[in-house]
């Protein structure tokens, strides 16, 4: 698969279940999420910027896209009706057909620039790979069907030894009449 297929099979709503395991914490999560992924053109101001702050101005960038986000959890103490939300500029800067980095204006796993590793497995099947200062995060995502998809995700600690949380997701995207 190459990653403008990807990126463009990703694009529009998704309704998102997430069922996250904290073994640091020894929690577990429910999240209900809505997701809307958006292709943007390279020659978007932000796009620009983010390639320069990384020093990949000179990359050429591949189908780069917005990701937003509001989700619910259980796991909010102080007020379970809290809404947690975001949006981030990703940035794709393929290699070969398979293999790439990705840009991110705000990382998974925590909140800073990111630039994570990718490939497409033999099935389809995308991963997704960044180091933070203080942890590891590989998500994995997979296409059940064109309008169903899942996600999983493992963090562990920066060296590689300790799992800190586990997530999986299954999501399925909003059809418009």
């Amino acid at each position: 698969m190459k990653i403008e297929h990807f990126v463009a099979q990703s694009e529009g709503t998704w309704r998102s279940m997430r069922s996250s395991h904290s073994l640091a914490f020894q929690q577990f999560e429910e999240v209900l999420s809505e997701i809307h992924i958006k292709k943007v053109t390279p020659e978007e101001p932000e796009v620009i910027e983010l390639l320069k702050s990384s020093a990949k101005q000179d990359c050429i960038p591949v189908s780069p896209f917005t990701m937003e986000w509001k989700a619910e959890s259980d796991w909010e103490s102080d007020d379970p009706s809290a809404v947690a939300s975001g949006c981030c500029l990703l940035v794709p800067i393929p290699a070969s057909t398979e293999r790439g980095v990705i840009l991110r204006s705000l990382g998974y796993a925590e909140a800073q620039e990111a630039i994570s590793n990718y490939q497409f497995l033999s099935d389809g099947t995308f991963v997704l790979s960044t180091k933070y200062g203080q942890s590891l995060a590989e998500e994995r995502i997979w296409f059940v069907s064109k309008h169903v998809r899942c996600r999983s995700s493992v963090i562990r600690t920066s060296e590689g030894s300790g799992v800190l949380q586990t997530s999986f997701a299954s999501e399925v995207r909003q059809l418009t009449e």
